[in-house]
């Protein structure tokens, strides 16, 4: 029987956020668990925390990891960030031959794999930090008075926009060479499907959603 130990990581200021509060969480583990996991199957036990991604006292997550050890269960998240937004963390428990994990989301993806994920990520989050902080400078140097709820929605729409470009840049390596390559938008999604990328929203690739894509990288300066 394949055992797992699920563990849920949440913000105070996440909780009522959609996509990442307990409820979601839950949602996901419960469809791989479903849909994913061969049978037979046990749940030994769950744990939680309630604090930051960048706080590195997890001590919810070090009685999971323990639980692991001890038993020989599979640590179960629902996406790789509730395991941890750091790179180097991840890297660590791969190392560890005591603990193997598994993430809902991306129920097919071997350690290899989502190391990688991880790597990206984290590039990620930095691209759109430096973008959002080069918007903001340009707002200001072009007069823009910081501050009040002007600014909260300008630095808001300023991190939507850094965020979507930095979501195209990180698929351009796939999109780009296929559309080079003369590939419908339909085959390009299914490319994309077939190697495990998500969209913003955790779901399947569309031929709508690589158009946009492309416009984007064709507007992105050189």
């Amino acid at each position: 029987m394949q055992e797992y130990v699920v563990y849920r990581r949440v913000s105070t200021q996440e909780q009522g956020r959609s996509g990442l509060g307990l409820e979601a969480q839950d949602r996901d583990i419960a469809l791989f668990l479903e849909r994913f996991n061969p049978e037979p199957f046990a749940v030994v036990a769950t744990f939680t925390d309630v604090l930051s991604g960048t706080d590195n006292d997890r001590p919810e997550l070090a009685e999971a990891l323990g639980v692991c050890r001890k038993t020989g269960a599979t640590l179960l998240v629902s996406k790789l960030d509730r395991l941890s937004r750091k790179v180097s963390t991840i890297a660590t428990l791969m190392e560890d031959k005591r603990v193997n994990f598994r993430v809902a989301q991306m129920p097919n993806a071997d350690k290899f794999q989502l190391h990688i994920y991880a790597a990206l990520a984290e590039q990620e989050r930095e691209f759109i930090s430096a973008r959002t902080k080069a918007a903001l400078a340009e707002a200001k140097a072009r007069g823009t008075r910081l501050g009040g709820l002007r600014d909260k929605t300008m630095r808001r729409n300023a991190a939507i926009q850094a965020n979507a470009a930095a979501r195209a840049e990180k698929v351009a390596g796939i999109v780009l060479p296929l559309r080079d390559a003369g590939k419908p938008l339909r085959e390009i999604a299914d490319h994309l499907n077939r190697a495990g990328v998500q969209t913003a929203r955790g779901g399947q690739w569309q031929a709508s959603q690589v158009k946009r894509v492309l416009d984007r990288l064709s507007r992105a300066p050189q």
